[in-house]
Parts: structure tokens; sequence; C-alpha cells
């Protein structure tokens, strides 16, 4: 990658040679100069960064890096997620001690992350891999919570994504959203930051009153699916409007899983019907919702103890083993706040 600068969006790298590994590192330290991390916390990145990808190149398969940049209450800081396809570990909390993980690398196993990076959760598996992911803010700067979070990824090939993802929490609603800009490529990615922008700058209302804001804020793209979700804790409620083919599903403490109704349309294009839906949401419920380009067959059973991890380790989990590569992917994770 050039030295440009790292998009919001993020950089996705494949990480299976040394030379990838330096390459995420050294986009890393830049990043961090790029938020106003100081140069004590750079160094710390780049430990953190060295650890996780030499642990993809020694011991495991088909191994990614996400690079992106976090922001919070006018704080910024660096978020990577490392995912791999196995082997798995048996014992992560094991595997995270001193020693264990690392030889002759920056870090002294992974514990170095733990102990380097503002905030750190995993989840590993025996036959399905490993998912990280670790936040590295300002000293002192704590992790916002994370009750939302979400990924996406292009279609091979393709440097930007038509899917999109968002969260906001305006006068005690807490709202996410969904799109899937039509097609690929610029023109699509064009659709889906126009439904981010309108999103952010909807009207304080439900969600049916912000995807119509939405529809009208894009009749100069080429449109897109939109789904927009609404959590209401003091109702036990989820909120939820959507045009398109943006999946949605509610997966119950119980285990149970209810999908959620996107009517047919285009945002931005064909006055798209819209209605508002209504479901129950426990406190120990899971929302889900994901673009076209990943598979609806995944079970979460399938999953030993994911569930009970951050969103975000949730979401890349998913977009890990669902999603497809000949399109744009998006998984969006969320719960009820604490």
């Amino acid at each position: 990658m050039s030295a440009e600068a790292v998009p919001a969006a993020g950089v996705w790298y494949r990480v299976e040679s040394g030379s990838a590994a330096s390459a995420v590192r050294r986009t890393a330290e830049r990043l961090g100069v790029q938020v106003g991390l100081a140069p004590n916390r750079v160094a710390e990145l780049a430990i953190v960064t060295a650890e996780l990808t030499s642990n993809l190149v020694k011991h495991a398969r088909e191994g990614t890096v996400l690079l992106r940049p976090v922001r919070a209450e006018g704080e910024a800081g660096v978020e990577l997620v490392a995912v791999d396809s196995g082997p798995g570990m048996a014992d992560l909390a094991f595997s995270a001690r001193d020693g264990q993980s690392t030889t002759g690398t920056l870090g002294i196993g992974l514990g170095a992350i733990d102990r380097q990076a503002t905030w750190y959760d995993a989840w590993s598996w025996r036959g399905k891999g490993t998912v990280s992911v670790v936040q590295v803010w300002s000293a002192g700067v704590p992790a916002p919570p994370m009750w939302a979070a979400g990924l996406t990824r292009p279609i091979t090939g393709e440097q930007v994504s038509g899917d999109g993802h968002a969260v906001r929490v305006v006068e005690g609603r807490q709202q996410v959203l969904v799109c899937d800009g039509l097609g690929h490529g610029r023109l699509a990615g064009a659709a889906a930051e126009a439904a981010l922008v309108a999103f952010r700058t909807a009207p304080v209302a439900s969600p049916a009153v912000v995807l119509r804001h939405l529809h009208q804020s894009m009749t100069h793209t080429r449109g897109a699916a939109v789904a927009v979700a609404e959590l209401d804790p003091s109702a036990v409620l989820l909120r939820y409007a959507g045009v398109g083919n943006i999946a949605g599903v509610v997966l119950g403490p119980d285990g149970g899983r209810k999908h959620l109704v996107s009517l047919p349309g285009i945002a931005g294009h064909q006055r798209p019907v819209i209605r508002e839906y209504d479901y129950p949401f426990p406190p120990e419920a899971t929302l889900v919702m994901h673009s076209d380009g990943v598979v609806g067959r995944w079970r979460i059973e399938d999953y030993p103890g994911l569930i009970a991890h951050s969103p975000l380790v949730v979401a890349a989990t998913l977009l890990r083993d669902a999603g497809v590569r000949r399109d744009d992917a998006c998984v969006l994770v969320a719960r009820s706040p604490e």
C-alpha cells in the first residue's frame, strides 16, 4: 500500500508471510501517527501488530488483518481485527501466557497484546480458527463502550466497498444502519456513503422516519438496499425498517432465531414501501444484520461461546465464515447497552 492516509473503512491485508506482516506493522505505525497517538503509544501499537501478524504467519491458515482508525468523543485510536481459518486454540487463556505463542518476535506471547492494548477480545476454537480484535488509544483514554460494531469487506479486486454500516445514539435512541449500494466499485460506494451521511444527520425519530429521510437523500445516487434498527431496552423491543436485500436476525437468549422483515425496493429510487416492525428484544438478545454478500446459512450454535464475546468479535467471525468473495460484504452486530 502507498503512504496515503488509511481510510475510515480501513485496509484489509492477507498475512501469510513475514513481508506481509512487516507491511501491516508499517501501516499501523503510520496510522498511529495519522490519528495523533504519542510516539510511545505508536511503539506499543507496533508491538501489538507484530505479535498479531507473527502468530498468523507462524501458526495460522488464511490469516487476514483489517487495520482502521476508530473515533469516539473527540478521541481517536487504531483498531486491528485479525482472523484466520485454523487450526484454532483449545485453551486461549493458556496460549496467551508469555512464551506460549511467540518465539523470537517483538511480543512475548499473546499476553503482550493484552498489556499494550487499550482493549482486547478474542475467540478461538479447535478446527474453526481464531478471531482477535484490538484497540490502541492514547494513554489514559478508555476504550468506548461497544454495544454495536460492524465490518465491511470489498469484493475481490476492488478497493472500495459498496456496503456500509453505521451506529448512532441520539437523544437516547440507539440506532444502527446497514446498506448495500447497487453494484460494486466507486458508484456503489458513493451510494453507500450517501446513506451513511444521511443516517448521521437524520431526524431524531423512529427507524421508518429515518429510512424515509435516507430515501429522499439518496435520489442522486444509483440507490441501495437499506435497513435501520433501533434498540429500545426500556420497552424490551427492537424497531426495524428495511428495503431491499438486507438480512436481519434476532438471536434470543433461549437460542431462538427470529428473521426480520425487509420489504422489496431500492432506497433512492422507485418510491419504496416503508413499514416499521416491532420485535421482542430481551436484555440478552443479539441483533445481527448483514448484506447479501454474507450467506444466511450460518448458525451461532456452531460457535461455542462466541455469543458471549463483543459484537465486533461476533461480526468478524461471521464475516470470515459466511462472507463471500464475489460480492461486497457487511456484518453488523448489536446488543442492548448495559
